[in-house]
């Protein structure tokens, strides 16, 4: 401050003088700046790839125009109203600094919100065939930031003030300690739904299994917990934590929605083994639900007690359709096996009864 009175020492003493000069020149640095921003600046920024420097030379315009003006009229403040040593009350120079400092705070805290959503915006972009961040993820790395900058910009205005902010802390840290211990499930389910979002093993709509043989479609991914909708049409919610330390199946996963199903019956026998490949490939084919494509196939697996263990292999559209055609082609199996003379072995015992010797 002194050096910039020194510099505005040709108007002699005269404070309200100086004091207009410091914010007539504050203006003129800010309109420099703009320029500078928008002219040189953004026409370099213009030849790279990536329009995320684009995008931040148009966010910092505004701030930089403001926080220089706000300068200027600090600068004001001092000349106007100098301070009285830091044993004195607050004087009006520290109160118009203070408040000075509040209103470059705000103004920095939009910035820093703009920002932090492009640059996420940014880093959700695919490249090739990957990205930074998933765009599912997308809306919790942005209320992460949020937060963080919202209490960035409170701590930074209770520093202005000189409110002591350690009993805070320390307040907040044991705090934090006991609402740790008291919902320690509920944070575990939350962790544990960041990294199932994170690393999403299925999506909505998906058909997954769990180890309990809970099966049904995920209606919903939350943070606490994820609901599935089983086929009684009865909604089964499942805290994450209990997901992330289970074997789940993604039925809809893999290379496409198709399923492979399997319907397993035993020849009696003495059967014709290649007429029962003909009853079981028909059968498939008579089926409208049944893909022709991989086509059906029929597997000789084992030779069992009572019969010849077959299993019919063929592939439908998505999970869903597995109930319903599985029952259908039971149904069909029994029936073909009926017209073609094929029997299906029941388990039975042969008991041989030998004549116990006579008594005396």
């Amino acid at each position: 401050m002194d050096t910039l009175r020194e510099t505005l020492s040709f108007v002699g003493d005269r404070p309200y003088a100086q004091a207009a000069l410091a914010v007539a020149g504050a203006f003129v640095i800010a309109k420099i700046a703009s320029l500078l921003l928008t002219g040189v600046l953004a026409r370099l920024a213009k030849r790279t790839k990536s329009d995320l420097d684009d995008k931040v030379l148009a966010m910092l315009h505004r701030p930089v125009f403001v926080t220089v003006v706000l300068l200027g009229l600090a600068t004001a403040f001092d000349i106007l109203a100098p301070g009285r040593g830091d044993a004195e009350p607050p004087t009006l120079r520290v109160v118009g600094s203070r408040l000075l400092g509040t209103a470059a705070v705000f103004v920095w805290l939009g910035f820093a919100l703009a920002f932090s959503r492009a640059l996420l915006e940014e880093l959700g972009k695919p490249r090739d065939r990957w990205r930074v961040v998933e765009p599912r993820t997308l809306p919790l790395f942005r209320n992460a930031a949020t937060v963080a900058v919202f209490g960035s910009a409170v701590y930074v205005v209770l520093l202005i003030w000189n409110v002591d902010t350690s009993g805070w802390v320390a307040a907040g840290g044991v705090l934090g300690v006991a609402l740790g211990f008291a919902a320690k499930d509920t944070v575990a389910n939350i962790f544990a739904g960041v990294a199932l979002i994170a690393d999403a093993p299925y999506q909505v709509g998906d058909f997954v299994l769990m180890d309990d043989g809970l099966r049904g479609q995920v209606t919903h991914i939350g943070i606490r917990s994820t609901r599935l909708l089983t086929r009684d049409d009865i909604e089964a919610t499942v805290p994450n934590s209990v997901i992330a330390n289970s074997r789940v199946v993604n039925e809809t996963g893999g290379r496409w929605k198709k399923e492979r199903i399997r319907i397993t019956v035993q020849a009696a026998y003495g059967s014709d083994i290649d007429q029962v490949r003909e009853v079981l490939l028909a059968v498939a084919a008579g089926n409208e639900r049944v893909m022709d494509e991989p086509e059906p196939r029929v597997r000789f697996r084992e030779f069992m007690d009572h019969g010849l263990r077959f299993q019919l292999l063929c592939w439908i559209d998505e999970p869903v359709l597995r109930g319903r055609v599985t029952d259908a082609l039971n149904v069909a199996v029994y029936k073909g096996f009926q017209e073609a003379g094929i029997t299906i072995p029941v388990p039975q015992q042969d008991v041989y009864i030998r004549r116990l010797p006579d008594s005396d």
